[in-house]
Order: structure tokens, then C-alpha cells, then sequence
């Protein structure tokens, strides 16, 4: 349960209320004015026509301070405060920095769950709802393996291969689900167990989309772009030619991210999909060390016994080193950038990073700074 909004949440809420989930609308504002605040004043009612604003969103800004919107507003105020462990915007430090450089990155995450985990390496792993025992078999394999090695399986909570991966990195204490709908629903509504199995074991359940929001046919392609950005690559198990699980490639490779997937029967209508993306440039992989091979991570990654290498429990950053880890990656970064990024004196910084090694969780490497395990 969230106990408190921010007043720069609360605008971020209303304006996104205002635009019905609408991107190019929300970014067109905020790029203009500043600040959803700034783009929420009546007066600035002309402004948003210059800007070609949609109608539909002009004529509720309009509305905006009438009696049945602002009891709607408080109604999703009302589910936020009741169904929310956290809330997200692109100026909080938990933020997903690897969000943070796409255009169409959500202006606001609604989550439950463990916030911590946003931030961790994942690797998203996406199929086809109506999966074959074969695909169910190799999505378990794989997401077990990797979250063993300590990566977050992120996926959809959708039916077929996405409930099985999440069912399999369970068993790790490391998945999080991407949803569809508003955060107080479940779809399909069979896996509402899963999902509090996810929360209950560390993991986290996140949307973008306001409370009330239904499963619409168009918003699951949409949350995908979310489900790859979040990742260091995408594995796709089992996919026919049908299956959304291709516009999960599509946006991953659009996002510079590795796509990687598992060959299948050559008559199998339901790997077709699979062969499509190898025939394209995915990346073939039939063992889970062949992905983390390819995303090149540094050396002290594979080194990690993988009986050993990373314990279920769960390594809490404190607040203070929040920004710092969120700005480290699996490569390395020297002390000036970091300094120069986070606008910290070297001092600070360097005692900062002390912190840091000393809890697990950053290596100094060749007078480079990276992460060099998940918390």
C-alpha cells in the first residue's frame, strides 16, 4: 500500500489521465512546458491547440476541474494509494536507467513488489500463449538456469510461455511481470496467483497504465516495448508467425537489444515464428550460458560458481546508493564519468563506491567501476 504521492506524481497522474495513456501526446506537453504542472495551467488551453494536441484530450483538459472528473481523479487515486507498493516517474532515482534513453519510455510506473529489483540484469523470455510441452519444457530450463545465475526473468504474465518462465524463476526469487491492464487487475485472471507468488517472493509486478484500465487488445503489444527495454536481450522460446512475441523482437532489435531464440521442429506451425526471427538475425542459442556469452558481460560474471554464485536472499541498497548502482552497468565505468553524471565531488563518490564493493555488488576492474552481481 502506498501511503504517499508526491505533488510532482500527482501531475504526472493527471496529465497522463488527461491523455489517455497517449505518448506522443504526453511528451509532446512535457517537452514544451517543462513540467506536467506547467502543462496543466488553464491557461494554457490555447498552447495545447497549437500543439495539435488530439480533441479528445483538449476537451478533457477542459473538463479537468469539473465535479465528475475530479471524483474519477480521486477514484484512481483511491486504487493507487490501495493497490500501489510504489509509483515511478523518469525523475525518481529507482527508475529503470535502462528506460531512461527511449522516447517512448513510460512516463509512469505503477508497481508492486520489490522496487529494488527494477534495476537488476534481466533477460526477458517471450512465446506464443498456446505453448507445446516442448516449449513449456525448454522455457522452464532456460529461465531456471539464468535466474540461477542471477538474472531477472522478465515477462508478461500472459498465458503459455510467459507463466512458465515466471513459474520457473520463482523458484530463484527472481521474475518480474510486466502487465496490460491497471494494477489492481490480473489477465488472464487464472494466473492472480501467480502474481502474488511474484510479489510474495521478491519479485515485482509492474504497469504503466492507470488504475480501471481493462485488458484491451491493443495494450499488450504496447507493454512489450517495456518488457525488452528493461532487458539485456530477449529470448524467445516457442512463437508461431501469429504470435506477439514477434513484436517483442521487433522492438528489441529497434531498441539495440540482443534477440536470441530456440529452433523447433521444421513442420511445427508453432516455432515457425522462431525460425522466421533466426532466418532475420536472431541469434540461435540452445544452451542458457550460450545468451550470457553473447551479452558479453565481463569476465568475473562467468567465473561465478553457479552453485555458489548467487544466494535467494535478496541484497537491499540503501537509499543513499541507490542512484550511484543504478548508474553502474555490466561494463564499467571510470570515476571522472561517474562524477560527472551523478554531480558528485570524488570524495563523496569514492566512499560511496567503498560502500558498494563492500556489500557485493561493485568491482573495480582496470581502474573501471561495474556491477559484478545482482542485489
Amino acid at each position: 500500500m502506498l501511503n504517499h504521492l508526491s505533488q510532482h506524481h500527482i501531475e504526472t497522474i493527471t496529465l497522463w489521465y488527461v491523455v489517455q495513456h497517449s505518448l506522443s501526446s504526453f511528451y509532446k506537453l512535457v517537452n514544451h512546458f517543462e513540467t506536467p504542472a506547467d502543462a496543466l495551467k488553464p491557461d494554457n488551453i490555447v498552447i495545447w491547440q497549437n500543439l495539435a494536441i488530439h480533441k479528445n484530450h483538449i476537451e478533457r483538459f477542459k473538463q479537468l476541474h469539473s465535479t465528475e472528473t475530479q471524483k474519477h481523479l480521486q477514484t484512481l487515486f483511491e486504487h493507487i494509494h490501495q493497490h500501489c507498493d510504489f509509483i515511478l516517474t523518469p525523475q525518481d532515482h529507482y527508475y529503470p536507467t535502462q528506460l531512461q534513453p527511449f522516447e517512448d519510455k513510460p512516463p509512469i510506473i505503477f508497481g508492486q513488489g520489490n522496487i529494488q529489483t527494477l534495476i537488476q540484469p534481466q533477460i526477458a523470455i517471450v512465446g506464443g500463449r498456446k505453448a507445446s510441452q516442448y516449449g513449456r519444457q525448454v522455457t522452464y530450463d532456460f529461465a531456471y538456469y539464468l535466474s540461477h545465475k542471477g538474472f531477472y526473468i522478465t515477462s508478461g504474465l500472459a498465458q503459455g510461455i510467459d507463466e512458465v518462465a515466471h513459474q520457473s524463476a520463482l523458484k530463484n526469487h527472481r521474475t518480474i511481470a510486466v502487465m496490460g491492464t491497471g494494477i489492481e487487475q490480473t489477465y488472464p485472471s487464472h494466473n492472480t496467483s501467480l502474481r502474488t507468488e511474484i510479489i510474495k517472493q521478491q519479485g515485482a509486478v509492474i504497469t504503466e497504465f492507470l488504475p480501471l484500465t481493462k485488458p484491451l487488445q491493443q495494450n499488450f503489444p504496447r507493454r512489450n516495448r517495456i518488457v525488452s527495454g528493461l532487458s539485456l536481450g530477449v529470448l524467445v522460446t516457442e512463437a508461431g508467425l501469429d504470435s506477439g512475441s514477434l513484436i517483442t523482437a521487433k522492438l528489441s532489435a529497434e531498441q539495440g537489444r540482443s534477440i536470441f531464440t530456440i529452433p523447433g521442429p521444421i513442420y511445427s506451425e508453432s516455432h515457425q515464428g522462431c525460425h522466421l526471427l533466426i532466418r532475420e538475425g536472431a541469434i540461435l542459442v540452445d544452451h542458457p550460458e550460450q545468451i550470457i556469452e553473447d551479452l558479453a558481460l565481463p569476465t568475473q560474471w562467468h567465473s561465478q560458481n553457479i552453485e555458489t554464485s548467487f544466494s535467494q536472499e535478496t541484497i537491499s541498497i540503501p537509499e543513499h546508493l541507490i542512484q550511484l548502482y543504478a548508474e553502474l552497468d555490466w561494463i564499467g565505468k571510470n570515476i571522472d564519468q561517474l562524477a560527472n553524471q551523478l554531480n558528485l565531488d570524488i570524495a563523496t563518490l569514492t566512499s560511496h563506491l567503498i560502500e558498494l564493493e563492500l556489500l557485493g555488488v561493485c568491482l573495480q576492474q582496470a581502474g573501471l567501476y561495474l556491477r559484478c552481481r545482482s542485489a
